[in-house]
């Protein structure tokens, strides 16, 4: 081990110290996940009293998603100049205002540039709560410290409609943001009294046309992923324009960082292979991670004809199996081949949609309970890995870059899923409409007989509607399966890049497997 290693290691908090920090560190990270979803249930409810549209509400959505992927990739950079400690605490003071502020507002300007604050505030909090979790831990506890703090990026997505649904019905929408204000407050004391403060480079540089056109780029694609859907995708000269501002952000940053001599994010993050590796996996887990939530709630209140509180209990044990596996799989990446662990986990998340593929809005609740615990325990055993194997071969400068380039990835994978499958679920919904109309005419006799003839009598008019409604209740079951299966083709080539994996050492008096190699 080297000298600047056992230094770091012996400055490490340990005991009750370690334990606030983790406790606020995940407070913080899970204040974030949720907010990132506990808003959809309400919108309804902020649409009457901030006197919007329903296209206008949107933006409480679209400005908070936009702003946090913005303001994610700078992360590191602000770590670096100004001190983790100082941002940290910076970030969780706006975080909290912020989010009393939304809960104030009382038209949707101020409630739209309010959001817009929560998620540039709200942005550091989960780069940053990793970067610090990795670094309080030595090596071989990390991968108990990545399942206590994946808990809160894992269940804040799944929890978020659940508690937001609650917190609308029992209170009212404001409540939605006034819950952050003691966890924000709980979580701000710990870091203040515990956290230490590692310092900061006064010579470090901003390199503003880096993160310009990663900006623009980032923003862009948001932009295009969340407003494509209600303006009919590249049919609207807005989402054109999105698009090719999208693709060329993007080119011009990958231009800017290859060739310039201080970029923004450093090219060695792409070079480290585990890293690399891992970015392509944990993009595929954010396409299944928020898609699949935005499916089954739709499925089983519109289809199965389930309450909206008991849709939202049969998604929880979803969040249970998660919580699970994550603290197994804590434990068994000390003792076994991490990319082992996560394969199997890339198994259960494949099978269970693949279970998925031949539900029926009539599917019996033992089933549905079943298959959401095997995804929600997939889910676990490849996040949980996933952060110690990324991670163990990263050099400790880059770590918080790594962290919030990580988190990027992540919400970005989420937007495009959710984009994609909402997409496919209304043309496919169309396109098997038309299908099956198509073979209900006055010349099949399945409808001319029996009980299909009383309800469903293409003669009469007042039961032409509910043969109409039963077409349309197929054809949206039909397309839920195509989407299932879109996913599970998705989750299935990943397990292919676990093989570009190395092992990261499990040597107990390691640091880390770059301070071994050195």
């Amino acid at each position: 081990m080297s000298v600047a290693a056992s230094a770091a290691a012996s400055a490490r908090p340990v005991g009750a110290t370690r334990a606030i920090i983790t406790v606020c560190a995940m407070t913080a990270t899970l204040m974030q996940a949720l907010d990132g979803t506990i808003a959809n249930v309400a919108l309804p409810y902020m649409q009457g009293s901030l006197s919007a549209t329903a296209d206008q509400i949107t933006w409480v959505l679209t400005s908070y998603i936009v702003a946090a992927a913005i303001m994610t990739a700078p992360v590191g950079w602000l770590s670096a100049r100004f001190g983790r400690k100082s941002v940290f605490l910076a970030s969780l003071i706006g975080f909290t205002i912020a989010s009393m502020l939304c809960g104030v507002a009382q038209s949707l300007t101020q409630m739209v540039i309010f959001r817009l604050a929560q998620g540039v505030f709200g942005a550091a909090l989960v780069p940053l709560s990793q970067a610090t979790m990795m670094d309080i831990y030595p090596a071989h506890q990390r991968g108990q410290a990545m399942a206590i703090w994946g808990m809160g990026v894992m269940l804040g997505p799944i929890l978020g409609p659940t508690l937001g649904g609650w917190l609308t019905d029992a209170y009212n929408w404001r409540w939605v943001f006034y819950v952050n204000l003691p966890f924000g407050l709980l979580a701000l004391a710990g870091l203040v009294v515990f956290m230490q403060d590692e310092g900061r480079n006064d010579a470090l540089r901003f390199d503003w046309t880096g993160f310009g056109v990663l900006a623009l780029g980032i923003g862009a694609l948001q932009m295009m992923l969340d407003r494509g859907e209600q303006l009919d995708w590249f049919g609207s000269t807005e989402v054109v324009v999105e698009a090719v501002l999208a693709g060329l952000g993007l080119y011009l940053f990958a231009v800017h960082m290859m060739t310039h001599e201080k970029p923004f994010l450093s090219p060695r993050l792409f070079r480290d292979r585990n890293f690399a590796a891992g970015l392509v996996i944990m993009f595929a887990i954010g396409l299944v991670l928020l898609a699949t939530s935005a499916l089954l709630a739709p499925y089983l209140q519109r289809l199965s004809g389930y309450p909206v509180q008991t849709a939202g209990l049969l998604m929880a044990p979803r969040g249970f199996g998660t919580m699970v596996a994550m603290m197994i799989a804590g434990r068994l990446v000390s003792r076994l081949d991490p990319r082992v662990v996560m394969f199997g986990g890339l198994a259960m998340i494949a099978w269970s949609l693949w279970d998925m593929t031949g539900w029926t809005p009539d599917i019996d609740t033992h089933s549905m309970i079943i298959n959401s615990i095997a995804q929600g325990a997939g889910l676990g055993f490849v996040f949980t890995p996933l952060t110690v194997v990324a991670f163990a071969t990263l050099t400790p400068e880059l770590r918080t870059d790594g962290t919030a380039l990580f988190s990027l990835v992540r919400n970005v994978g989420s937007a495009i899923g959710v984009s994609i499958t909402s997409f496919l679920l209304a043309q496919n919904t169309q396109i098997m409409h038309a299908q099956i109309a198509e073979h209900v005419t006055p010349f099949n006799s399945a409808v001319q007989s029996g009980g299909a003839y009383q309800f469903w009598n293409i003669a009469n008019p007042s039961t032409l509607a509910a043969l109409n409604a039963e077409i349309t209740r197929q054809a949206t079951a039909i397309a839920y399966v195509d989407d299932f299966k879109l996913m599970m083709l998705v989750t299935l080539p990943t397990a292919l890049l676990l093989l570009l994996m190395k092992t990261p050492s499990r040597a107990p008096t390691a640091d880390s497997h770059v301070e071994v190699l050195d």
